[in-house]
């Protein structure tokens, strides 16, 4: 009977272990998901980690950035072409009204000439050209349900929290003129791409992508002495450089200067983007222009890079991303992300010592944080972002999605609108920012539960989503509930589902 007993314990602390996994560092229980793992949660995330080509969203149908930007450009000139002929039509055809009145009146027609009809209109106007291009929004959402079918269909979710977590740090905003169209292929080209590969690679990936660029205003930054900054006396823009340093690599005041942000901006200058209207075939890539460059040797961080055009910019990134406080910066965030918003000093410091042993390995360090026992030893206090809740809500009642805009709305409503970050640094990542917005999760919760009670069981869902680590307290406030609707609604907004 003990034996018994003991293996009974035994069962339910691996699945606790599991429901862990797969909330902390996953996307939430599906069905039979913490059955399917519960022998070996850990390595369970290591194996996922390990697949071919995990990180990646392999849909043809979606298309490249330089594709996307040029798709977009061509339909916005259809827009202006056809707004232009819609404002002239009208003009064109009371002159022509007021032409034939004119020639009705001068004109001595001759005898038993037919009068001709007061009703003659002019010729018709050919019909205007068919729409060219795609519309933005329509890339934009082509590429939200996309991002949004491979969370639901994740077997844990580790990579894909992996890809939201960079896509956070390197963000960029589709409420920029321009990034709307390319906002998904930019997670795709420059974040998924590199996600389990070299930090140094995804830096660059992300600092030379068209949609950082744009959003951080790079493509028009001419250097002051410069070929085109002497003939068009255009100024130098700082914006890029200053994130790469305080955000994306070193942190906020850590060891560099404004001299240093200045010299990294002359660095850059150049970098920019083939515009659409003038190369049909290549508009909307990246380009380095020399025309724009600043030329002369610069010094940041004490280190002097001699104008090699745009390798100077790249051994300037380079550097950047072997530097310690790189690799402590990424740390802080990657265990304050997963864990905790204090997170132990012990988890950061083995993260940052892997990132740097490996030399930026973002799977080694993947793997090191699932390796870590404070990873797992701290209590589960961490709140779900909204998109997190969100699909993790999907996951767990198995509800089906064929259009991503209701989605996307949730999305805006909870403050987390995608892929359309408040500010550079991102949207934040502690409990604090989103406590208040608990409310607006019970309406939403409220309003899932209400359309999907009749095809998902709440005594289903709570075993699969909820069992190995809801208190009793929470157990009997679900089976207490006076409806199905009722029950959904307290299960998804329970604090154990909550929070990871």
């Amino acid at each position: 009977m003990a034996s018994l007993a003991g293996n009974q314990r035994m069962a339910l602390e691996s699945k606790a272990e599991a429901a862990l996994a797969l909330n902390r560092f996953g996307l939430g229980p599906r069905t039979g998901s913490i059955a399917a793992i519960a022998s070996d949660p850990r390595g369970a995330l290591i194996a996922e980690l390990d697949r071919p080509g995990a990180g990646r969203i392999p849909n043809p149908e979606l298309m490249s950035s330089g594709v996307a930007a040029r798709a977009a450009f061509a339909f916005q000139q259809a827009q202006r072409e056809l707004r232009r002929n819609a404002k002239s039509a009208p003009k064109e055809s009371q002159e022509a009204k007021d032409a034939a009145k004119d020639s009705k009146d001068t004109a001595a027609p001759s005898a038993g000439a037919a009068k001709a009809p007061s009703d003659s209109k002019p010729d018709p106007k050919p019909e205007p050209k068919p729409n060219a291009g795609i519309a933005p929004q329509q890339i934009y959402l082509d590429e939200a349900k996309a991002r949004l079918t491979t969370a639901l269909d994740a077997e844990i979710g580790f990579v894909e929290r992996l890809a939201w977590f960079w896509s956070n740090h390197f963000c960029v905003s589709a409420d920029k003129f321009g990034v709307r169209s390319i906002a998904g292929a930019y997670e795709r080209e420059a974040i998924r791409a590199h996600v389990l590969g070299r930090f140094v690679d995804m830096l660059r990936a992300v600092e030379t992508h068209p949609a950082m660029l744009l959003y951080l205003d790079n493509a028009r930054s001419i250097g002051p002495t410069s070929q085109a900054g002497r003939n068009r006396g255009r100024g130098l823009n700082e914006n890029l450089a200053r994130e790469i340093l305080e955000l994306h690599t070193l942190g906020v005041r850590t060891v560099y200067t404004q001299d240093d942000v200045t010299s990294f901006a002359k660095v850059i200058t150049g970098w920019s983007i083939i515009p659409p209207a003038q190369d049909p075939a290549r508009g909307g890539e990246f380009t380095f222009n020399p025309r724009m460059h600043e030329p002369g040797t610069q010094t940041i961080i004490g280190q002097a890079y001699a104008d090699a055009g745009f390798d100077q910019g790249r051994r300037v990134l380079a550097d950047l991303a072997r530097h310690p406080a790189t690799a402590q910066h990424v740390a802080h965030k990657l265990a304050r992300h997963f864990v905790a918003d204090d997170p132990a000093l012990a988890l950061v410091e083995r993260l940052a010592k892997r990132f740097r042993d490996t030399e930026g390995d973002l799977k080694e360090v993947a793997k090191t944080l699932v390796a870590a026992p404070e990873a797992w030893a701290m209590p589960r206090s961490k709140l779900r972002r909204p998109t997190e809740w969100i699909v993790a809500s999907l996951r767990a009642t198995g509800v089906s999605i064929t259009d991503v805009r209701p989605v996307m709305q949730v999305q805006n409503l909870l403050g987390e609108p995608l892929w359309r970050p408040p500010a550079p640094n991102g949207f934040a990542d502690d409990d604090a920012t989103w406590l208040d917005g608990l409310s607006q999760r019970l309406d939403v919760a409220n309003q899932m539960a209400t359309r999907i009670a009749a095809a998902a069981d709440p005594n289903a869902v709570f075993e699969e989503a909820l069992a190995p680590i809801a208190s009793a307290e929470t157990r009997r406030t679900v089976a207490r509930a006076e409806s199905r609707t009722q029950a959904l609604a307290l299960l998804l907004m329970a604090p154990e589902f909550q929070r990871r």
